[in-house]
């Protein structure tokens, strides 16, 4: 957002229209860093429980065996006795009263500080601003047990305790607001320092010439017959190549082949899902799909059920 052409007016404090039709929103950096910054963030304060220790680990081997994996190794119970504590190896137990308290101080400062934030953008800018927050789903109860509290605080205090913002979508903010800049956002990513370099290296490099192969594919599908009669058995055929298409585009897999854990599972699933689409792609041109290869396909990967592979042409 902030390197747009042309350059936002408004910042990350206002969406752009863009000329392929969407807005764009930018996340906003201040807030974000309060939640996830490893130093500064909520998630790391002393009084919340320790995402590392497990009883799993922590009790004896004798005791904790008939819980652990059957071969004998031990593993996560979701049981976790102690506190974060501080940088140090010796953690105090966990006290949940403590830390409910400190999630509802947690919101209440989040809060402060978003008012604060947003009666200095709207003096600066003369328009109502919008404050994006987005965050990763799996932070609030997974790593940040204590999260999903935080959010209930957070939200009932903004609707009772100040009157300086609201809680907003932002297609709420669109509808509100339907005048905006036109720009193009700048290429980007959520990955190290914000470009592709996780991505597109040596480790998964090889897998993009395949899924551009298997996107003109589709494409080429799409394009044949999208116009046609509807035909019950191939448009399956039809809806269940564009699945295994997505499925094998999934970013996860190349982030897991750079990070090099559980590798072997992340080239299986992008060879899977490239080979099962193009077994489609061949049976569809034929006009010979295999039905019971077809259900085996929808069986295994039963997502996006009403996903049109018209959108393609």
């Amino acid at each position: 957002m902030l390197y747009a052409e042309p350059r936002p007016a408004y910042g990350v404090f206002a969406p752009l229209f863009t000329q392929a039709g969407p807005a764009a929103f930018g996340r906003d950096i201040e807030s974000s860093k309060q939640v996830w910054s490893a130093e500064e963030g909520y998630p790391g304060d002393g009084d919340y429980r320790d995402f590392y220790r497990d009883c799993g680990f922590d009790l004896e081997y004798d005791y904790i065996r008939p819980y652990i994996q059957p071969n004998g190794m031990r593993k996560f119970t979701g049981l976790k006795y102690y506190r974060i504590t501080g940088k140090t190896p010796h953690k105090e137990p966990y006290r949940p009263w403590v830390a409910r308290e400190r999630a509802a101080q947690h919101a209440g400062n989040f809060m402060f500080n978003r008012e604060k934030q947003v009666e200095h953008l709207r003096r600066v800018m003369g328009v109502e601003p919008i404050v994006v927050c987005p965050y990763d789903a799996e932070l609030y109860g997974h790593w940040w047990y204590e999260g999903p509290m935080f959010l209930d605080y957070l939200f009932r205090k903004t609707a009772y305790d100040q009157k300086t913002f609201a809680m907003i979508t932002p297609s709420e903010f669109l509808e509100r607001h339907n005048t905006h800049q036109i720009a193009t956002p700048s290429a980007s990513s959520w990955g190290n320092e914000g470009h592709w370099s996780v991505w597109l290296e040596g480790s998964n490099a090889w897998i993009y010439p395949h899924l551009h192969m298997a996107t003109l594919r589709m494409i080429e599908l799409a394009g044949r017959f999208h116009r046609t009669q509807p035909h019950h058995l191939r448009d399956r055929a039809l809806r269940q190549a564009a699945r295994e298409l997505l499925l094998a585009q999934s970013s996860d897999w190349a982030f897991i082949m750079k990070t090099g854990t559980m590798v072997p599972y992340a080239v299986k699933r992008t060879k899977d899902h490239l080979l099962r689409f193009n077994r489609l792609y061949d049976q569809i041109l034929t006009d010979r799909v295999d039905e019971s290869f077809l259900g085996n396909c929808e069986w295994r990967n039963p997502i996006f059920l009403d996903l049109d592979w018209r959108v393609y042409a």
